[in-house]
């Protein structure tokens, strides 16, 4: 059966991230049974000068949560109908990115730290890293 990419930016999901309270320091707990899919792969970005831009790519079969662990960063999403940012500041919330979903990462405060937990490998031929490909990729995708 062939995937039909859709529109994903209006169906925007924020995860909570399990946490323990306790007087000597929080601590938040990601397993398979917090996000949507089994988890295959844990990176984390760090030192991004708050003028970089991060991301700038879709996915065609991977799906993401990213959590800002540690300072506060936005995440524009784009779908070639529908654009929305979301900011990221609190380490008990992630933000679940759908695959064929285009992803900027911007506005980095100083020490922020974004953790991405993901649904695959690393694989080359998963992404899409230019916008015009990435629409016209929605596009045959849709009339096949």
């Amino acid at each position: 059966m062939a995937r039909t990419p859709e529109s994903k930016v209006m169906d925007i999901q924020i995860i909570e991230i399990p946490k323990k309270e306790n007087p000597k320091g929080n601590i938040a707990i990601i397993e398979n049974d917090v996000v949507p899919f089994e988890i295959k792969r844990v990176y984390y970005l760090y030192d991004v000068p708050s003028t970089a831009q991060r991301g700038g790519h879709a996915h065609k079969n991977l799906k993401q949560v990213l959590i800002a662990l540690s300072g506060s960063f936005d995440v524009v999403l784009k779908d070639g109908k529908s654009t929305a940012v979301v900011t990221l500041n609190k380490p008990d919330k992630g933000l679940l990115i759908q695959s064929n979903t285009w992803r900027e990462l911007e506005n980095f405060s100083s020490g922020a730290v974004c953790l991405v937990v993901a649904s695959e490998v690393y694989d080359e031929n998963d992404y899409i890293r230019n916008f015009r490909e990435y629409i016209n990729y929605l596009k045959s995708s849709q009339n096949s």
